[in-house]
């Protein structure tokens, strides 16, 4: 079992550029509701770049998720709206689509899509010269960091081969709809969502430029094709689906001359990843070694459709009935960790807990927040700021929250000093006035201050109970308890 390619008589491997993928009628296809659009997403629309820059805080470096961070020239951020919910924002080069029209036709087009296999575009911004698509977050990285870069375990068979399915279902979607080209498909692109479900960016059905090049990867990855032409085809999303399942099968990303090389002198041993030692039977790594090498055929219409790609991988999908991020090994939303003391504090609305929990932290969480002052507001208004904010804390400690409020108004209006924890505080004094909206937008405020402050997400699920949000407070809670983790491993490795 896995990886005795060796052992297969040679006329597999003469068989692999010529035989046919299998019909689609020899194989079951997924249940419909599985495929079925999605339900509870909302319709595409446009944002604001205000909103945006909201929901990013920013565009906080903090919320960078794209891999080549803030060099790259078109970065995504992640962001939440003030419903809640979580959104990835793709921010364009400046000079990438200087039609407004242009671009706003492209993204309601892709716009329209929906699947349960894409990352659905959510929204755009068309805004002077700024240029931004919106789309679902997908909270467990990408194929890449769980391929090439992973932690604690090398992806299984069974989920390599969930993988290519679900990308080819996706692509035979959008074929469906219209919207076959899709530009650089790579281990980039291919998104895990809450659940460990793969999925396709939405991101690469539109050019990173309205005159851009389709493919920023090395071009010994590109379609030949293209590097004749310039010019991508259905066909060439089909070869870049070759390159993936290559990554798939090496766990590395080999260049297809490379990997066909080794294909035509059976040399599968150097090709295959030794991770997946005895997961796989010869049969299946053989069909796959034999898709991928049609994918790859040099002349386009020698390769397979989507449609063709999703009857042929149908029949090695293994441990079916396993949920996707048991295979992954990722935690799950039901299998949160236990929330800190002031986690559970705000998850029960014990507000007399919260305050006392926030009055002992003090400013700590403050430290590390530049406030630039010249020498003149310094002399003339820092003593009067300062005393604004005494104040509040007096008033906050003794309990008399419209005193708090009111100062602490006063000191976040004087402009001079920006504290997440004043907001907090602020957050707080709201809350026992019975003041829930109020509440919710200091909190917004205090992570767009200090994005990854567990507090302000903890503050935003208390207050988002008490307005009768509870699927929104539980999203809050979530995250809040994940920004913990994260700075206690952080504090733990200084």
């Amino acid at each position: 079992m896995g990886c005795q390619f060796s052992k297969l008589p040679p006329c597999c491997w003469e068989s692999q550029f010529k035989g046919s993928v299998l019909e689609v009628a020899d194989v079951a296809f997924p249940e419909k509701d599985e495929l079925a659009e999605p339900k509870s997403l909302p319709a595409f629309r446009e944002f604001t770049f205000e909103q945006l820059k909201k929901a990013t805080s920013g565009f906080a470096v903090e919320n960078i998720v794209s891999e080549h961070g803030e060099k790259a020239p078109n970065v995504v951020y992640k962001g939440k709206l003030e419903d809640q919910k979580r959104i990835a924002v793709k921010r364009f080069n400046r000079n990438a689509w200087p039609d407004s029209r242009q671009f706003l036709e492209e993204a309601k087009s892709v716009g329209q899509l929906r699947s349960n296999r894409l990352a659905n575009l959510l929204g755009c911004c068309s805004q002077d010269e700024e240029r931004l698509l919106v789309a679902e977050y997908m909270p467990n990285e990408t194929l890449a960091k769980h391929l090439f870069h992973w932690d604690l375990q090398p992806m299984k068979w069974p989920m390599r081969m969930r993988v290519v399915l679900h990308i080819a279902q996706a692509l035979d979607y959008c074929t469906s709809k219209g919207r076959a080209l899709y530009h650089d498909l790579n281990a980039y692109r291919i998104l895990f969502d809450e659940d460990g479900n793969p999925r396709l960016s939405t991101f690469g059905l539109m050019k990173n430029s309205r005159d851009g090049k389709n493919y920023s990867t090395n071009s010994a990855f590109t379609p030949p094709e293209y590097l004749r032409t310039g010019s991508v085809t259905p066909e060439s999303v089909i070869y870049s689906f070759g390159t993936l399942l290559l990554d798939l099968l090496s766990g590395k990303h080999i260049p297809p001359s490379h990997a066909l090389d080794l294909i035509r002198d059976r040399h599968l041993q150097t090709l295959i990843d030794s991770c997946l030692e005895g997961q796989f039977s010869d049969d299946d790594g053989t069909e796959l070694v034999r898709l991928a090498s049609r994918c790859l055929q040099y002349e386009p219409r020698e390769r397979p459709n989507p449609k063709s790609l999703v009857a042929a991988l149908t029949p090695l999908q293994k441990e079916v009935e396993v949920a996707s991020h048991i295979l992954m090994g990722i935690p799950h939303r039901a299998s949160l960790s236990p929330l800190s003391p002031f986690g559970e504090a705000c998850s029960r609305k014990d507000l007399t807990a919260i305050h006392e929990i926030l009055d002992n932290l003090g400013y700590k969480d403050d430290e590390g927040l530049t406030n630039e002052l010249s020498f003149q507001m310094w002399t003339d208004q820092m003593q009067e700021t300062l005393n604004l904010k005494k104040k509040g804390d007096l008033a906050f400690r003794q309990k008399d929250f419209a005193a708090a409020v009111d100062n602490y108004t006063q000191f976040v209006d004087a402009g001079t000093m920006v504290s997440p924890t004043v907001f907090a505080r602020r957050s707080l004094s709201y809350l026992m006035s019975d003041m829930a909206q109020e509440a919710l937008n200091d909190a917004m405020q205090a992570q767009v201050v200090s994005p990854v402050w567990h507090i302000a997400s903890y503050l935003q699920a208390a207050a988002l109970i008490m307005l009768g949000m509870e699927a929104e407070a539980q999203v809050a809670l979530k995250e809040g308890a994940a920004l913990e983790v994260k700075r206690s491993t952080n504090t733990g490795q200084k």
